[in-house]
């Protein structure tokens, strides 16, 4: 088979107030080997049909269904590969099992859906269908957060004890939302968000670390969930203590209220004979504590010989020229890709293990425990099984 570019079809992400839409479309078209060729792009058919042609798209759909469902009547060689959703939380769940039965590969934004009986149905058509799915948690997309994984699951730091894993930000310390700031009123409104605003938006991101990176899930937790801002639905501040499988322990912050944060998200994964530690705000740096050794610093760069074959791929640059956050993104989007490509028996490098419907499912799970256990006054929760 010959190769082409992959087309992309994107549900949500074209209005003026949208943030992932933008970062999305560059990752997709970063390498040159996908296009964005459809699009249902916001909720008012009249609207969305403005919206791809002001952003030049070839095929323009009022709504998610009419495109899923035109894209899956043309022949393979002409429709969509797969969609990306980039809507507000509790639009999720339609377009993915739509594009999942029809065929489609996905790569939705987080949390996966709004509760975890969504997600679990989720998975079990995606699972049926056997498609190619993606959960767009985009800090994994990082080179040094991939090789924090390679080095854990290579022995370097023994066995993992304890996790902490942070995202604290300050946007939400005022009541943003009465400003009818869009980004701030959905976050807010259980009905759009789900069960925990804080925890859902970027609590979710902080325990993805703990699965990603050191291989390890939450069994029980202690939970409290704490609305700062008055006449607040949800939770700005999102606070966990959790048992992990083979015995180690978590701690995972989240907060929305720190004023001065800037995304500040990372980990730190503390094992029997080292630790691993990384911070988006030295994204190109992965420390590494040896006990009785001198700190060792991984920095990113393309030519540096430690990096795994299965993380070179994913290199752009040389070292000191920055790779952020679009080519984390535009990472998820490859590897994405590379499936699609491999199970149609082309060439391709092997996918790097990025998060997908499975973790998303769990991602909720963690969710709901945590909700529960802040109701219940902090008591311990088991996590349902996904």
């Amino acid at each position: 088979m010959s190769q082409r570019r992959l087309r992309v079809g994107m549900v949500g992400g074209g209005g003026p107030a949208s943030f992932f839409g933008a970062p999305h479309r560059r990752g997709i078209v970063m390498d040159n080997s996908a296009e964005l060729t459809a699009g249902a792009l916001r909720s008012q058919p009249a609207e969305a049909l403005a919206a791809a042609r002001e952003l030049f798209m070839p095929r323009g759909y009022p709504d998610w269904a009419t495109m899923i469902q035109a894209e899956a009547a043309l022949p393979e060689s002409e429709r969509i590969d797969y969609i990306t959703i980039v809507t507000t939380n509790d639009a999720h769940f339609g377009p993915a099992e739509a594009a999942a039965n029809a065929g489609l590969g996905v790569l939705c934004e987080k949390p996966l859906t709004t509760t975890l009986d969504e997600a679990r149905r989720l998975h079990a058509t995606v699972r049926t269908r056997d498609i190619p799915f993606g959960v767009a948690y985009t800090y994994t997309g990082f080179p040094m957060v991939m090789l924090a994984r390679e080095l854990v699951q290579g022995g370097e730091i023994g066995e993992v004890r304890k996790v902490e894993a942070w995202y604290p930000q300050g946007w939400l310390a005022t009541k943003l939302e009465a400003e009818n700031q869009k980004q701030a009123s959905w976050r807010v409104d259980p009905a759009r968000a789900g069960g925990s605003g804080c925890g859902g938006d970027i609590g979710t991101h902080a325990y993805e670390f703990v699965r990603f990176v050191a291989g390890l899930s939450a069994t029980r937790l202690r939970a409290r969930l704490k609305t700062f801002v008055p006449g607040r639905a949800l939770d700005d501040d999102f606070t966990v203590l959790a048992e992990l499988s083979h015995g180690a322990i978590a701690t995972i912050t989240a907060s929305q209220v720190v004023i001065g944060a800037q995304n500040d998200n990372g980990f730190r994964v503390i094992g029997t004979t080292g630790t691993l530690e990384w911070s988006i705000t030295e994204h190109g740096v992965l420390k590494h504590y040896a006990g009785g050794q001198p700190l060792r610093l991984y920095r990113q760069g393309a030519e540096y010989g430690y990096f795994p074959e299965s993380i070179k791929p994913y290199l752009r640059l040389p070292s000191g020229h920055p790779e952020g956050f679009h080519e984390a993104l535009a990472n998820l989007h490859r590897t994405l890709e590379w499936t699609i490509r491999g199970r149609r028996g082309e060439k391709v490098p092997k996918p790097f293990p990025h998060p997908g419907i499975a973790d998303g499912v769990a991602g909720m799970a963690f969710v709901e425990a945590a909700v529960a256990s802040s109701k219940q006054d902090g008591e311990w929760v088991s996590l349902a099984s996904s």
